[in-house]
Protein backbone atom coordinates (compact mmCIF):
# COMPACT_ATOMS: atom_id res chain seq x y z
CA UNK A 1 0.00 0.00 0.00
CA UNK A 2 1.50 3.37 -0.77
CA UNK A 3 0.52 5.58 2.37
CA UNK A 4 0.08 9.36 2.14
CA UNK A 5 0.38 10.29 5.85
CA UNK A 6 3.33 7.87 7.28
CA UNK A 7 6.58 6.52 6.55
CA UNK A 8 7.31 3.13 7.07
CA UNK A 9 10.64 0.59 6.24
CA UNK A 10 12.02 -2.35 7.34
CA UNK A 11 15.58 -2.72 8.70
CA UNK A 12 16.97 -5.50 10.50
CA UNK A 13 14.00 -7.02 11.45
CA UNK A 14 12.42 -4.13 12.89
CA UNK A 15 9.02 -2.24 11.74
CA UNK A 16 10.05 2.08 11.20
CA UNK A 17 6.50 3.44 11.37
CA UNK A 18 7.05 7.70 11.24
CA UNK A 19 3.93 9.50 11.29
CA UNK A 20 4.77 11.90 8.50
CA UNK A 21 2.91 15.07 9.06
CA UNK A 22 5.21 17.45 10.73
CA UNK A 23 3.54 20.87 8.90
CA UNK A 24 0.83 19.58 11.07
CA UNK A 25 3.10 19.11 14.21
CA UNK A 26 1.61 14.74 13.35
CA UNK A 27 -1.68 15.29 14.25
CA UNK A 28 -4.08 12.69 13.81
CA UNK A 29 -6.48 12.67 11.45
CA UNK A 30 -8.90 9.85 9.80
CA UNK A 31 -6.90 9.00 7.02
CA UNK A 32 -3.46 8.55 9.75
CA UNK A 33 -5.34 6.47 11.69
CA UNK A 34 -6.32 4.10 9.20
CA UNK A 35 -2.82 3.91 7.51
CA UNK A 36 -1.38 3.45 11.23
CA UNK A 37 -4.17 0.66 11.55
CA UNK A 38 -2.95 -0.86 7.67
CA UNK A 39 0.47 -0.54 8.86
CA UNK A 40 0.16 -2.41 12.43
CA UNK A 41 -1.95 -5.16 10.62
CA UNK A 42 1.25 -5.85 7.69
CA UNK A 43 3.87 -5.93 10.31
CA UNK A 44 2.44 -8.08 12.02
CA UNK A 45 1.84 -10.25 9.38
CA UNK A 46 5.38 -9.89 8.23
CA UNK A 47 7.11 -12.28 9.43
CA UNK A 48 10.71 -10.72 8.93
CA UNK A 49 9.45 -8.17 11.33
CA UNK A 50 10.57 -9.02 14.65
CA UNK A 51 9.27 -5.73 16.76
CA UNK A 52 7.99 -2.38 15.88
CA UNK A 53 9.32 1.50 16.46
CA UNK A 54 6.49 4.24 15.90
CA UNK A 55 8.08 8.06 16.00
CA UNK A 56 6.87 11.38 14.61
CA UNK A 57 8.32 13.00 11.82
CA UNK A 58 10.74 16.17 12.65
CA UNK A 59 11.46 17.39 16.01
CA UNK A 60 8.81 18.86 17.12
CA UNK A 61 6.11 16.81 17.47
CA UNK A 62 5.60 13.10 18.30
CA UNK A 63 1.76 13.69 17.69
CA UNK A 64 0.88 17.13 18.77
CA UNK A 65 -3.11 15.44 18.95
CA UNK A 66 -6.33 14.76 17.13
CA UNK A 67 -7.42 17.13 13.98
CA UNK A 68 -9.78 18.97 16.03
CA UNK A 69 -11.39 20.18 12.82
CA UNK A 70 -12.27 16.93 11.20
CA UNK A 71 -14.97 16.40 14.89
CA UNK A 72 -15.68 19.71 16.12
CA UNK A 73 -19.32 19.53 14.88
CA UNK A 74 -20.18 15.67 15.79
CA UNK A 75 -22.86 14.55 17.72
CA UNK A 76 -23.43 11.73 20.79
CA UNK A 77 -23.41 8.76 18.19
CA UNK A 78 -20.35 10.22 15.70
CA UNK A 79 -18.56 10.66 18.91
CA UNK A 80 -18.71 7.50 20.11
CA UNK A 81 -18.16 6.04 16.77
CA UNK A 82 -15.49 8.12 16.27
CA UNK A 83 -13.60 6.74 19.46
CA UNK A 84 -14.45 3.04 19.40
CA UNK A 85 -13.76 2.67 15.82
CA UNK A 86 -10.42 4.12 16.16
CA UNK A 87 -9.95 2.35 19.99
CA UNK A 88 -10.26 -1.08 18.03
CA UNK A 89 -8.63 -0.43 14.65
CA UNK A 90 -5.55 1.28 16.17
CA UNK A 91 -4.91 1.48 19.98
CA UNK A 92 -5.85 -1.61 20.79
CA UNK A 93 -4.57 -3.34 18.03
CA UNK A 94 -1.31 -1.73 18.82
CA UNK A 95 -1.54 -2.36 22.66
CA UNK A 96 -2.29 -6.14 21.75
CA UNK A 97 0.17 -6.79 18.94
CA UNK A 98 2.04 -9.56 19.22
CA UNK A 99 4.91 -7.62 18.69
CA UNK A 100 7.37 -5.33 20.91
CA UNK A 101 6.22 -2.07 20.35
CA UNK A 102 8.11 1.10 21.03
CA UNK A 103 7.22 4.92 20.93
CA UNK A 104 10.38 7.08 19.99
CA UNK A 105 8.46 10.18 21.36
CA UNK A 106 10.41 13.87 20.17
CA UNK A 107 8.69 16.75 21.28
CA UNK A 108 5.07 17.13 21.67
CA UNK A 109 2.66 13.99 22.55
CA UNK A 110 -0.32 15.45 23.48
CA UNK A 111 -4.26 14.29 23.32
CA UNK A 112 -4.43 11.52 21.03
CA UNK A 113 -0.24 11.60 20.71
CA UNK A 114 -0.14 10.76 23.85
CA UNK A 115 -3.01 8.28 23.51
CA UNK A 116 -0.54 6.78 20.45
CA UNK A 117 2.12 6.30 22.88
CA UNK A 118 1.07 4.96 26.06
CA UNK A 119 -0.81 2.23 23.60
CA UNK A 120 2.95 0.94 22.95
CA UNK A 121 4.55 -1.54 25.23
CA UNK A 122 7.68 0.89 25.94
CA UNK A 123 8.14 4.52 25.64
CA UNK A 124 10.85 6.65 25.23
CA UNK A 125 11.28 10.69 25.38
CA UNK A 126 13.59 12.85 23.93
CA UNK A 127 14.73 15.47 27.00
CA UNK A 128 13.10 18.46 25.16
CA UNK A 129 9.53 16.05 24.99
CA UNK A 130 6.08 17.42 26.20
CA UNK A 131 3.49 15.40 27.34
CA UNK A 132 -0.08 15.92 28.18
CA UNK A 133 -3.53 15.36 28.03
CA UNK A 134 -5.42 18.37 27.66
CA UNK A 135 -8.82 17.37 26.21
CA UNK A 136 -10.62 18.86 29.17
CA UNK A 137 -9.64 22.33 27.91
CA UNK A 138 -11.53 21.41 24.58
CA UNK A 139 -15.04 20.36 26.67
CA UNK A 140 -14.00 16.38 26.36
CA UNK A 141 -12.19 14.00 27.58
CA UNK A 142 -9.54 11.94 26.47
CA UNK A 143 -11.32 9.24 24.30
CA UNK A 144 -8.69 6.47 23.08
CA UNK A 145 -8.07 4.80 26.02
CA UNK A 146 -6.43 7.50 27.66
CA UNK A 147 -8.07 7.25 31.13
CA UNK A 148 -7.54 4.03 31.28
CA UNK A 149 -4.15 3.52 30.02
CA UNK A 150 -2.40 6.41 32.17
CA UNK A 151 -4.25 5.38 35.27
CA UNK A 152 -2.54 1.68 34.58
CA UNK A 153 0.60 3.56 34.11
CA UNK A 154 1.37 6.39 36.92
CA UNK A 155 -1.54 5.58 39.10
CA UNK A 156 -5.07 7.15 40.03
CA UNK A 157 -4.43 9.86 41.67
CA UNK A 158 -1.63 11.36 39.36
CA UNK A 159 -3.92 10.44 36.50
CA UNK A 160 -6.63 12.40 37.58
CA UNK A 161 -4.35 15.49 38.70
CA UNK A 162 -3.03 15.56 34.98
CA UNK A 163 -6.16 14.77 33.18
CA UNK A 164 -8.12 17.15 35.32
CA UNK A 165 -5.03 20.17 35.57
CA UNK A 166 -4.59 19.36 31.67
CA UNK A 167 -0.96 20.19 32.69
CA UNK A 168 1.91 18.57 30.52
CA UNK A 169 5.01 17.17 31.82
CA UNK A 170 8.41 17.17 30.91
CA UNK A 171 10.25 14.35 29.76
CA UNK A 172 12.08 14.16 33.12
CA UNK A 173 8.71 13.97 35.27
CA UNK A 174 7.77 11.42 32.72
CA UNK A 175 10.42 9.45 33.75
CA UNK A 176 9.78 9.46 37.49
CA UNK A 177 6.20 9.07 36.94
CA UNK A 178 6.48 5.78 35.17
CA UNK A 179 5.26 6.83 31.92
CA UNK A 180 8.04 7.15 30.16
CA UNK A 181 10.90 4.02 30.35
CA UNK A 182 14.25 6.32 28.81
CA UNK A 183 15.10 10.05 28.34
CA UNK A 184 17.68 10.93 26.34
CA UNK A 185 19.15 13.65 24.11
CA UNK A 186 16.86 14.53 20.69
CA UNK A 187 19.82 13.26 18.76
CA UNK A 188 19.75 9.94 20.24
CA UNK A 189 16.39 8.81 20.13
CA UNK A 190 16.41 6.79 17.66
CA UNK A 191 19.34 5.18 18.32
CA UNK A 192 18.33 4.15 22.14
CA UNK A 193 15.29 3.03 20.70
CA UNK A 194 17.01 1.11 18.47
CA UNK A 195 19.67 -0.39 20.77
CA UNK A 196 16.42 -1.32 23.31
CA UNK A 197 14.82 -3.32 20.34
CA UNK A 198 17.94 -5.04 19.07
CA UNK A 199 18.14 -6.92 22.43
CA UNK A 200 14.21 -7.81 22.58
CA UNK A 201 14.50 -8.76 18.31
CA UNK A 202 17.46 -11.71 19.83
CA UNK A 203 14.96 -13.41 22.48
CA UNK A 204 12.28 -16.03 21.89
CA UNK A 205 9.25 -14.30 19.15
CA UNK A 206 5.88 -16.66 21.21
CA UNK A 207 7.86 -15.80 24.27
CA UNK A 208 7.64 -12.24 24.06
CA UNK A 209 4.18 -12.68 22.60
CA UNK A 210 2.68 -14.40 25.26
CA UNK A 211 4.77 -12.19 27.62
CA UNK A 212 2.44 -9.46 25.63
CA UNK A 213 -0.77 -11.27 26.21
CA UNK A 214 -0.53 -12.07 30.09
CA UNK A 215 1.04 -8.31 30.78
CA UNK A 216 -1.41 -7.14 29.21
CA UNK A 217 -4.26 -9.11 30.92
CA UNK A 218 -3.09 -7.74 34.29
CA UNK A 219 -5.14 -4.44 33.03
CA UNK A 220 -8.44 -6.30 32.55
CA UNK A 221 -10.63 -6.67 35.69
CA UNK A 222 -12.78 -9.23 34.38
CA UNK A 223 -9.77 -11.16 33.30
CA UNK A 224 -7.73 -13.38 35.91
CA UNK A 225 -3.86 -12.78 35.32
CA UNK A 226 -2.70 -15.14 36.87
CA UNK A 227 -4.67 -17.47 34.46
CA UNK A 228 -3.76 -15.95 31.57
CA UNK A 229 0.05 -16.77 32.58
CA UNK A 230 -0.05 -19.92 33.68
CA UNK A 231 -1.79 -20.95 29.95
CA UNK A 232 1.06 -18.67 27.70
CA UNK A 233 3.61 -20.23 30.03
CA UNK A 234 2.80 -23.68 29.69
CA UNK A 235 2.12 -23.06 25.42
CA UNK A 236 5.84 -22.30 25.44
CA UNK A 237 6.36 -25.90 26.03
CA UNK A 238 4.81 -26.68 22.95
CA UNK A 239 7.33 -24.76 20.90
CA UNK A 240 10.16 -25.33 19.06
CA UNK A 241 12.34 -22.35 20.60
CA UNK A 242 11.84 -23.10 24.10
CA UNK A 243 13.85 -26.64 23.19
CA UNK A 244 16.02 -24.37 21.33
CA UNK A 245 16.78 -22.19 24.41
CA UNK A 246 16.84 -24.99 26.51
CA UNK A 247 19.61 -26.21 25.02
CA UNK A 248 21.53 -22.97 24.25
CA UNK A 249 21.68 -22.66 28.01
CA UNK A 250 22.95 -26.56 28.45
CA UNK A 251 25.51 -26.10 25.70
CA UNK A 252 26.58 -22.24 26.59
CA UNK A 253 25.92 -20.91 23.05
CA UNK A 254 23.42 -18.40 22.14
CA UNK A 255 20.06 -19.47 20.89
CA UNK A 256 18.81 -19.23 17.42
CA UNK A 257 15.29 -18.87 17.50
CA UNK A 258 13.21 -19.39 14.92
CA UNK A 259 9.66 -18.25 16.36
CA UNK A 260 8.11 -21.71 16.53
Amino acid sequence: MEYQNILTEVKNHIFYLTINRPQKLNALNRSVLEEIATAIQASTENADVKAILITGAGEKAFVAGADISEFQNYNVEEGRQLAKIGQESVFNAIENCTKPVLAAINGFALGGGLELAMACHIRIASNNAKLGLPEVTLGLIPGYGGTQRLAQLIGKGKAMEMIFTADMLTADEAEKTGLVNHVTEPGQLIAKAEEILAKIILRAPLALSSAIKAINASGQSQINGFEVEINEFANCFNTNDFKEGVNAFLEKRKPAFKGN
